[in-house]
């Protein structure tokens, strides 16, 4: 049986991570690119392959396909969301939206046979008018970060219909994991946890402790993705645990996790403070239970109590090295 080739971009984010580990696992071939080849030392998985791509170059992304013959490719690449999902606007219309076309494009050209999973993401809804929100909730994006994956979204499904593509999107809920940086909320109440358990910090300002969001696991949902290119046919799917968790329900998990009390550790910052949203931002994934036969693995208290452990550990790895 010939091997199975994907193709990952963005390969050194968390979603690449748990996906290059899922699909060495099935045994395909994973190639992973990257903007900067430097920068990826140490950030993937042995045995993958990791080439450099910029995501303006349509041409090279061709020559690419050419090259490996993926059968499958998943677009994790993409400016940040988080805090910065309102700064350099035009770069994240490029890269989050353009480019999205710069790749359907380029199967489409190369090998109309290849199978692309976009990862999308619930910013889509933005200010939605119901909840929880499905694949049928109006699309009402409320920042350049949403508003070029809006753009992203309704490419892949022009493709899909005008070109036969086999063209996916994924729409993620928020979901995190111990690879989780500090500029989003869950990994800076998780790092904050460990570093006033052992010391190293007193306090954690954040905005507000009522703000919900649906968080799961990247793990589980990039187990979703791969699915989603398994499926006899094409179709996009919200991807999401359907349960609202407050910013204060976090940081009481994992302040316990270390044994301590966040009331006395955590406080609400007026700089970062925004309004609780009228409608809740939290997924309705029954498509995908019932298509896809996915259903998340590990629920929110495991999650933060992982990234949490693994923040422990990160501290205990650098304390025992050598000065």
């Amino acid at each position: 049986m010939t091997t199975r080739c994907a193709i990952i971009t963005g390969i050194t984010g968390q979603d690449g991570w748990y996906l290059s580990q899922l699909l060495l696992r099935q045994g395909y071939k994973v190639i992973g690119t990257t903007r900067d080849l430097r920068g990826a030392d140490g950030q993937t998985h042995s045995g993958v392959d990791v080439v450099q791509w910029d995501m303006k170059d349509e041409a090279a992304l061709a020559a690419l396909l050419q090259t490996v013959r993926p059968t499958e490719i998943y677009n994790f690449a993409a400016y940040a969301s988080g805090a910065a999902m309102y700064e350099e606007p035009v770069g994240i219309g490029d890269i989050n939206g353009l480019a999205v076309a710069r790749i359907l494009e380029a199967i489409r050209s190369t090998n109309p046979s290849i199978r692309f999973c976009q990862a999308s993401s619930s910013e889509l809804f933005g200010e939605p008018l119901e909840s929880p929100q499905c694949e049928n909730t109006a699309f009402r994006p409320r920042s350049p970060y949403g508003a070029a994956k809006l753009y992203a979204h309704e490419m892949v499904g022009i493709y899909r219909r005008r070109h036969g593509l086999f063209a996916v999107s994924a729409i993620l809920f928020n979901h995190e994991s111990p690879r989780r940086g500090s500029a989003f909320v869950t990994g800076k109440v998780a790092e904050a946890a460990a570093h006033i358990k052992t010391g190293l910090a007193q306090e954690l300002i954040l905005g507000n402790l009522d703000a919900r969001r649906d968080w799961g696991f990247s793990g589980d949902y990039v187990r979703a993705m791969w699915l989603m290119l398994q499926a006899p046919t094409a179709d996009d799917y919200v991807l999401a645990t359907g349960q609202s968790h407050s910013v204060r329900e976090l940081c009481d998990v994992a302040f316990k996790r270390v044994g301590l009390d966040y009331r006395y550790y955590v406080q609400e910052g007026e700089d970062a403070f925004r309004p609780t949203e009228i409608v809740p931002l939290a997924g309705d994934a029954s498509k995908a239970r019932e298509r896809l036969r996915w259903a998340p693995e590990i629920d929110f208290a495991s999650m933060v109590n992982m990234m949490v452990d693994a923040e422990l550990e990160r501290l205990d790895q650098t304390n025992d090295k050598p000065r």
